[in-house]
């Protein structure tokens, strides 16, 4: 059995694909027999129902959460400390038996810090990227440089396409050979087609993401106004909330289109597929994606799905899934237009799906290309590679930081030793035999009645937040 942290600042209760990635992994490793935490900074967020701080447990699984006092700044990112941090890390990984620490997402403050902090340890590491980059702004090439000295010591890396793959090798100078692409996937299960839910008089186009400037919202204000003026049967569907809501506000005011542009505001994930199943078309505006969920999801309940062709978006869906167009207002608003008119039908004043578009087909094609028990197997395989390789030691670490630049390479160097005397005198003041190694515990019996369910959860202290 494999003991495994999985370490973010983007977890629960954010929503979005970082955090439905962590959890459906853990989710399915607990299945296989592993082990799983996941180790995140602490939530403390207006609604009351949304505050998390300490250990929580998630169910099923179950899986155990730790909410760690840690500082967060700008989008719940932990505020960078480069060693502060590791007193706590260390304290449950030693607690927990840790062997493995699997870092998610370039932008984490706190899975940055922990590859540093899991290498001082002499545990194996593996980080996954979502997300794809630039190489010519400032912060891109900030965020490279920090990647690339965090990234010296890794032992595995998992991107989530291949285009992902491509840009993380470039941007972080890494070695192909340890760069492994494993995609994204959904539960099938719970994005099943309804057809007795979509309107049978009009159409609807539905658009499901963060309203900001990366999801391409600019786009959208552009193409609302010409495909409603363009086709009078045609209303609009947005969930989601974000800095952008504004902007398509105004627009729905200026242009009047109040009765053709629905709200709904941020949707929970567990009520997705209840808005996606009232629509007939799918809209993605990103500018950038490494890998789409929200299309897969789309997709899988029956919706013909229309998006940008940007990063990792063509490798996700098959061709008579999807059409895709650059980003742009005109031509989106083309490829919207030709997707209403070839893959929806009017016969007698009653909106059906086209013969080339078949829903159910489309779920049963879905649900046989993407499973998170393919993800976790693939994953688990590089976790055995990682585990059977020779940790480096102290100088060694020092070498590869030394490659990261001129005079970065020496400032990483300088922040490797300080780590180094630091975790020193931490053994001495907190002696590995004074911390208590908690017990394994097995997963919940879902075969259990409710009743019995519930009495074990009270009995063990868990929480359900599933």
């Amino acid at each position: 059995m494999m003991k495994i942290a999985l370490i973010s600042d983007f977890f629960y209760p954010r929503l979005g694909g970082v955090e439905m990635h962590i959890f459906s992994l853990a989710q399915r490793l607990i299945a296989q027999g592993h082990k799983v935490i996941v180790i995140t900074h602490a939530y403390q967020t207006p609604s009351a129902k949304s505050k998390r701080t300490g250990v929580r447990y998630l169910l099923p699984g179950p899986l155990k959460v730790y909410y760690c006092p840690i500082l967060p700044m700008t989008d719940q990112d932990s505020l960078p400390t480069f060693s502060a941090t590791f007193p706590i890390m260390r304290h449950i990984w030693l607690r927990e038996g840790i062997n493995i620490v699997h870092a998610h997402q370039a932008t984490s403050t706190l899975a940055n810090e922990s590859i540093a902090y899991a290498a001082e340890m002499g545990l194996a590491t593996v980080y996954t990227d979502h997300s794809l980059f630039g190489f010519d702004d400032l912060a891109s090439v900030v965020l490279n440089r920090v990647l690339k000295a965090t990234l010296s010591t890794v032992n595995a890396i998992i991107c989530v396409s291949h285009t992902c793959r491509e840009n993380l090798i470039l941007r972080a100078c890494m070695d192909p050979t340890m760069v492994h692409a494993i995609p994204n996937a959904i539960d099938a299960d719970k994005f099943v087609p309804d057809i007795s839910k979509r309107c049978t008089r009009r159409i609807k186009i539905v658009v499901i993401s963060r309203l900001v400037y990366r999801k391409g919202v600019d786009l959208l204000v552009g193409i609302i106004p010409r495909i409603c003026s363009e086709f009078q049967n045609v209303d609009f569907v947005i969930g989601g909330d974000g800095t952008k809501k504004l902007d398509l506000e105004e627009m729905v005011e200026r242009e009047r289109l109040q009765d053709r542009v629905e709200f709904l505001g941020s949707v929970p994930h567990s009520e997705v597929r209840q808005v996606l199943v009232r629509g007939h078309i799918f809209l993605n505006c990103s500018l950038t994606e490494s890998f789409c969920i929200a299309i897969l999801e789309a997709a899988s309940c029956g919706l013909f799905v229309v998006s940008t062709n940007v990063g990792g978006v063509p490798e996700v869906l098959p061709d008579d899934l999807i059409l895709m167009g650059n980003p742009s207002v005109g031509e989106l608003s083309t490829v919207l237009g030709v997707a209403i008119r070839d893959k929806v039908e009017i016969v007698d004043g009653i909106i059906t799906n086209s013969s080339s578009h078949d829903p159910m087909e489309a779920h049963e094609r879905i649900r046989k290309l993407y499973s998170w028990d393919r993800v976790a197997c693939r994953t688990v395989k590089v976790y055995e590679k990682v585990l059977k390789m020779k940790r480096l030691t102290f100088l060694q670490r020092l070498a590869r930081y030394r490659t990261v630049g001129p005079f970065s390479g020496y400032v990483v160097c300088i922040i490797a030793i300080s780590l180094h005397f630091i975790r020193k005198m931490i053994e001495y003041w907190q002696p590995v035999q004074d911390i208590d190694v908690v017990p394994d515990l097995g997963p919940l019996d879902t075969s259990k009645n409710s009743s019995e369910r519930c009495q074990v959860r009270k009995e063990r202290g868990w929480e359900d937040n599933s």
